[in-house]
């Protein structure tokens, strides 16, 4: 083989991996926004798509609590202030699929804010000692900007900061289902900037980063703690008012048909006082 064909193949070679590369890119950022689609504008909706089909989805409301400083009056000592966020309709995302790890991307204001979640799948150990395949959300982190000064009034010392979650095995949920809870659940990330503490609020989730079988559609949903309790404690007056009415209908009847057995066996005096004698 002479020098042309080596060049040719290992430009040939080049333009695969160039093309390889590009595929995979885009099918990591086939995403979509579908929050528009909500009926509740709290609520957003998330979709990543590889290869045409659903593999990772999203439906939940989110809110933030960040803490920042600003300088106090007198020109010297710092105060910290806090400001609440939630996720525009128009946020941008992006995502990851994979067999074991996916990640879920939004950022919003020119990626003054970036959410980030990211999912793991693996085997887990229950009480007793059976292992089964479970996913989780392993990781969730902010990035936020406290120049953007229309959240960030007056911010002292702004710039740029990243809050993350430390060992986090959050929604734990078997394979297969997909997660639900319309209970807040709460999760603090410890920010780069001076370690403090950042709230991240999610309710009315809904969520699914692997094995989708139907496009846009969840599997089977598991249902987190707090919202079978919440469920248990609305039904349990009901069926313990349905028990008791039970109890009230059977004593009745019991004691109705006491009091006609009684009155039955009751001997019937004679109305002829002439037949006394013969009693």
């Amino acid at each position: 083989m002479d020098g042309s064909d080596r060049a040719g193949l290992v430009l040939a070679l080049a333009l695969v991996g160039v093309l390889l590369l590009q595929m995979s890119v885009s099918a990591e950022q086939e995403v979509e926004n579908l929050s528009g689609l909500s009926v509740n504008p709290d609520r957003d909706i998330f979709v990543v798509r590889e290869n045409g089909s659903t593999c990772l989805m999203a439906e939940l409301a989110v809110k933030f609590l960040v803490p920042y400083d600003v300088l106090a009056l007198n020109g010297i000592d710092l105060i910290t202030e806090q400001v609440s966020l939630s996720v525009p309709r128009g946020a941008q995302i992006a995502g990851k699929c994979g067999t074991s790890e996916s990640e879920l991307h939004i950022s919003w204001i020119n990626d003054a804010f970036i959410f980030r979640i990211f999912f793991s799948k693996e085997m887990s150990s229950d009480d007793k000692a059976k292992e089964t395949k479970v996913w989780k959300i392993n990781k969730v982190q902010l990035v936020y900007d406290t120049s953007e000064k229309t959240h960030f009034i007056n911010a002292y010392n702004p710039g740029k900061h990243t809050a993350s979650t430390h060992r986090l095995s959050a929604l734990v949920t078997p394979a297969g289902h997909s997660y639900v809870c319309a209970a807040q659940q709460t999760l603090t990330l410890i920010s780069s900037d001076h370690q403090k503490g950042i709230t991240v609020s999610m309710y009315d989730i809904q969520i699914q980063p692997f094995d989708i079988n139907g496009d846009f559609i969840f599997s089977e949903p598991y249902k987190c703690i707090t919202d079978e309790r919440e469920q248990l404690e609305q039904t349990l007056p009901l069926i313990l008012g349905l028990f008791l009415g039970l109890i009230v209908v059977i004593t009745i009847s019991v004691y109705h048909f006491h009091l006609k057995l009684t009155t039955q066996q009751q001997v019937q005096l004679p109305r002829d006082r002439s037949l006394y004698k013969n009693m």
